[in-house]
């Protein structure tokens, strides 16, 4: 009769730890990312040679026929609204605003926003274009 125990297997490695790093990156990316919200109306930008990206965060979106959208808000209450972010900016650090505008508008009416825009205090304008 044989009386020696079994041996002893060597254990397993726990993949636990594993799975716990890969929820915390998971919860981290999560949280560090952020979603663009969708445009409010399609729009086709110009073409043009230029290549650079748009660092302005505040983006007004004109469609071709000139229906304004700015933070959610579209025809005269955009307007409101710019005029209430264009009070914020200062002499010494003008607001830029991201102008998204269809290639097909027409340059009056575009003129016409530009001006409007000069007049309630935006230091500048970035029209955004497709290469």
């Amino acid at each position: 009769m044989d009386i020696h125990l079994p041996p002893k297997r060597k254990p397993t490695e726990s993949i636990v730890p594993m799975i716990n790093v890969v929820f915390l990156l998971l919860i981290f990316f999560l949280m560090t990312s952020r979603l663009a919200q969708p445009d409010p109306f399609e729009i086709s930008p110009p073409t043009a040679a230029l290549e650079g990206q748009a660092e302005s965060q505040q983006m007004l979106f004109v469609d071709k026929g000139g229906r304004l959208s700015f933070g959610g808000q579209e025809g005269d209450a955009a307007w409101a609204a710019l005029g209430e972010a264009g009070q914020a900016g200062s002499e010494a650090a003008p607001i830029i605003l991201q102008l998204r505008a269809d290639g097909a508008i027409k340059a009056q009416v575009l003129a016409g926003i530009l001006k409007r825009l000069s007049e309630t205090g935006y230091g500048g304008v970035e029209l955004v274009v497709r290469p």
